[in-house]
């Protein structure tokens, strides 16, 4: 599946000056929610995903709220296995809603996109903490520049090289350009 067009086709891949849910600034935002507001399109990115683990074994897909949810799912309907979100609750990434995990479960933890590797991160630390075994790391897109690192295989259908800065070293902020947060933690 080449996803650079299908994110261009789905008007997901903007252009400006945005805030990423990590505090990070870049000049290119990738609205994942864009593509996945078509079911089918949403399918072949979960079908593309549990390709790319086909030969791991997985017992669970969990991703985190928001961007997870539907790319988790359709993972989770790809490999035929359960599939969860986590949320935060007081500042903590958890499971709430009556979901649960069993010790020595093998999950598999799948992002949209993947910037510094933050948010997967923190659910890979909370299952640990739990006994689930996470067997493996996935997204859509990984815009990381390679600096996302996890302790277990890292996959993503679209690799990007996009260009992110700290606030107070962003070319776009001493251009004066209007800063736009675009993902679930946004501004408008």
């Amino acid at each position: 599946m080449d996803m650079l067009p299908l994110f261009r086709e789905c008007g997901a891949l903007l252009e400006g000056h945005f805030v990423l849910s990590s505090g990070l600034h870049s000049n290119r935002y990738l609205q994942c929610a864009k593509v996945l507001q078509y079911p089918a399109h949403a399918a072949a990115c979960g079908a593309g995903i549990a390709a790319l683990f086909q030969d791991t074994p997985i017992d669970v897909v969990v991703g985190p709220a928001m961007g997870g949810v539907i790319i988790a799912h359709e993972v989770g309907r790809a490999l035929q296995k359960r599939a969860l979100f986590t949320e935060r609750e007081n500042g903590e990434m958890t499971l709430r809603r009556g979901f649960a995990l069993q010790p020595g479960e093998r999950v598999l933890v799948v992002e949209d996109v993947v910037t510094t590797g933050g948010s997967a991160q923190e659910v890979a630390r909370m299952l640990t903490e739990r006994g689930v075994r996470v067997a493996g790391v996935a997204a859509i897109v990984d815009r990381s520049n390679g600096r996302a690192a996890f302790d277990v295989p890292f996959r993503a259908l679209l690799t990007l090289d996009v260009a992110t800065y700290a606030q107070g070293e962003c070319p776009l902020c001493a251009q004066g350009m209007p800063l736009v947060k675009p993902g679930s933690k946004g501004l408008k």
